[in-house]
Formats: structure tokens, C-alpha cells, sequence
């Protein structure tokens, strides 16, 4: 069963993941810095099995569907903390691709309803990529 209660390790897993995304990006602007790119992976990582819990992290990673998706975003993440940031990163942004393509439609939804961006995204060539997702239509 699923619960959607916020405690407190949800709240700090929520708290790890913003961390390892705003890491990452800083990593990204600052020309690939592998500090910052390696820990905001660990960041995001240990924010993601907080917030879903270790079980369903396992059980999300090791799905068959997903195991071109895990493969490609462990090789990336190695090769961040070996020291090849770009070719990790493009891995990583590969994978995460890859694993989190069933989210998008979900996404798109969430982005339609914006108040004051949400027009860009019902455009026609924006909710065209979106609806190729998994051949499902997303509603506007």
C-alpha cells in the first residue's frame, strides 16, 4: 500500500532530492564540475530511496522495462565519479530518459495546468511530444 502522508523522512527526501538537482545544475553551469555533479547524483539518489523508500527504489530500478534506463544512468554516474563528467552526464541524462519516460504525460498535465505558463505547454508541438510518451494522449 502506498501511503501519501508526509513524515519527516519523506520531507527530508523531498528536502535531498531538490538538493541533488540544484547540485547537479551547478554542475552542469559550472562546466562540468565533478564535485558538484557526484554529489548532487548521491544526493538525488539517497532523496529518492527517502522519499519511496529503499524497497520500491530497488523495485523501480530493477524492473525489466527499466534495466537499459538503470544500466545507462549507473554508467553515467560511474563515469561522474571517475572523472569523465561529460560523457557521464550525457549517460545520466540518457537513463533518466529512459526511466522516468512513464512520468511524462503526468508531467505534461501538471505543466498545462500552470497559471501563467501553462499556455506554452497546450501548444500543439508541446502536447504532440508528449502524446508520442508511450503512444498515450494527454488531455488538455
Amino acid at each position: 500500500m502506498v501511503s501519501f502522508e508526509m513524515d519527516d523522512l519523506k520531507k527530508i527526501g523531498l528536502g535531498l532530492t531538490g538538493f541533488g538537482v540544484v547540485f547537479s545544475f551547478l554542475g552542469m553551469i559550472l562546466f562540468f564540475d565533478k564535485g558538484l555533479l557526484a554529489m548532487g547524483n548521491i544526493l538525488f539518489v539517497s532523496g529518492l530511496m527517502l522519499t519511496i523508500g529503499l524497497k520500491s527504489t530497488l523495485q523501480f530500478f530493477t524492473k525489466p522495462k527499466n534495466y537499459k534506463g538503470t544500466a545507462s544512468f549507473g554508467a553515467g554516474f560511474l563515469m561522474v565519479l571517475v572523472g569523465w563528467p561529460v560523457i557521464g552526464m550525457i549517460l545520466e541524462a540518457y537513463g533518466f530518459v529512459i526511466l522516468f519516460s512513464g512520468f511524462w504525460p503526468t508531467l505534461a498535465v501538471f505543466l498545462q495546468r500552470l497559471p501563467i505558463i501553462g499556455w506554452i505547454f497546450q501548444q500543439p508541438f508541446i502536447t504532440s511530444f508528449f502524446s508520442r510518451q508511450r503512444g498515450k494522449r494527454v488531455p488538455v
